[in-house]
């Protein structure tokens, strides 16, 4: 496999040259994915010179692959002819996803050079909510009533089949388009009887509505290994299917949301480089500001036991220790039940079995690490008492984060949040003030401070 960096040499090369039948060459030999990275890279000049090399289709797919910020950059260089031929050759749903990331007036030029069956497509699918199935399937898919014979299907699919993002699954519907059921076009080929679709189909069919998230639906087609799944209205009429490479882009989408949250920033729509520094100083100020107004709870509570760590003020030494432990202890949790959740392995109804599996969990964790510590700080200081009270503390810090963790993301879920809102930095923060209030309670009682 040749060097990317290499490949661009080659282009530039054959750019410089004038050997634009070399460049051909060349990008006939690169995948779409590649020739997308290359053209991310390009100069303005370059960019143009090498899309312009491209089939129709090609060009389609290497423009739905570019960066963002690229393909604005391509719309503004392209001519209206240009554009047009790759809007037309985009499924419509990757089209759609194009303008609405795109500013209004690039919008505007897009939709102008498209054909009138494109936009109406186009047009059809930005209707639907954000983030719903509608707004991501796509419109290209084989649909034949149910008295049609395979032998009549199969020659359907022949005559139409390039246009269709699916071919592998025929959906079977009414005369009024209510979805009646699916065949595989493996079942078509190995019918020899030639039979009716009604009498092939899986009557069974699951289905998501358009007004569904569309993280369910990427669920469905994980859970049940589909290639497709359809989209249905409120009256059951087949408008849509979303395919697995759809699915695959929500997945990712969705994790790469939920990071940020959980790195407590607000979720940004375009990628680290094409965001604005200022853009990136938005969406983390809020919650840092959240999360340092909230640290000042355990500033209150270490001021209220002022006597305690001036009358041993090794206690102060043994703060992060606790603080770090009990936040840690917690965010493990809460990752594995925010995952368990994202992958419906968790339940809300799970409740009561995750508290009392955690509880368990927290004890033989918070017994063995107590223990270490306890036994390592009295030897250390030599101060039975003080490993006492590191051990009494470790295990109710530890048995806290854990049951907090557990509990906090099912609470924000029931209450119709996002679980992913409260781990890690939020988390640690309200473990560290339980920490430091119960290291401190325990201190003044245990070591008689108060």
């Amino acid at each position: 496999m040749r060097n990317m960096r290499d490949i661009k040499d080659e282009v530039r090369t054959a750019l410089d040259n004038r050997k634009f039948q070399d460049l051909k060459n060349i990008l006939a030999s690169l995948n779409e994915a590649d020739i997308a990275e290359l053209l991310n890279d390009a100069e303005d000049e370059e960019k143009t010179a090498i899309f312009r090399m491209l089939s129709k289709d090609t060009a389609a797919n290497v423009f739905a692959d570019m960066d963002s910020e690229e393909r604005r950059n391509l719309v503004s260089l392209l001519n209206n002819s240009e554009l047009s031929s790759v809007v037309d050759e985009m499924e419509p749903d990757e089209a759609a996803d194009l303008l609405e990331e795109m500013p209004a007036s690039v919008v505007s030029k897009i939709l102008a050079a498209a054909s009138g069956d494109t936009r109406e497509k186009v047009n059809a699918l930005l209707k639907y909510p954000d983030e719903s199935a509608g707004s991501v399937m796509t419109t290209e898919y084989v649909a034949l009533e149910k008295d049609t014979t395979s032998t009549q299907a199969i020659a359907w699919i022949r005559e139409h089949g390039d246009e269709r993002e699916d071919i592998y699954n025929i959906y079977v519907i009414s005369e009024h388009r209510r979805l009646l059921g699916v065949a595989t076009i493996r079942e078509l080929l190995l019918d020899h009887a030639d039979h009716r679709l009604e009498e092939l189909m899986e009557k069974n069919v699951i289905s998501v509505k358009t007004t569904e998230d569309q993280e369910t639906a990427a669920r469905l087609l994980a859970k049940y290994n589909f290639t497709a799944l359809p989209v249905v209205d409120n009256e059951n009429r087949l408008v849509g299917i979303i395919t697995v490479d759809d699915a695959v882009d929500v997945l990712q989408d969705e994790s790469s949301e939920d990071f940020e949250k959980m790195a407590a920033m607000v979720p940004q729509e375009d990628t680290y480089f094409t965001t604005s520094v200022w853009g990136h100083a938005k969406n983390r100020l809020p919650w840092l500001l959240v999360l340092m107004l909230a640290s000042i709870a355990t500033g209150v509570i270490i001021e209220k036991y002022e006597d305690a760590f001036s009358a041993m003020p090794v206690l102060v030494a043994l703060m992060p220790m606790l603080m770090d432990t009990g936040g840690n202890a917690g965010t493990q949790t809460s990752t594995l039940i925010i995952r368990g959740m994202a992958v419906d392995e968790i339940r809300l109804s799970d409740f009561l079995r995750v508290f009392w599996k955690e509880f368990r969990i927290s004890i033989i964790v918070g017994v063995i690490l107590g223990g270490i510590n306890g036994l390592r700080v009295g030897l250390q200081y030599g101060n039975p008492m003080l490993g006492i009270l590191i051990f009494v503390t470790l295990i109710l810090d530890i048995v806290i984060a854990k049951l907090t963790g557990a509990c906090l993301p099912m609470l924000v879920k029931k209450l119709g949040g996002d679980p992913a809102i409260i781990a890690s930095p939020l988390l640690t923060t309200a473990v560290d003030v339980s920490a430091v209030w119960i290291y401190f309670e325990v201190a003044s009682r245990l070591l008689h401070l108060a």
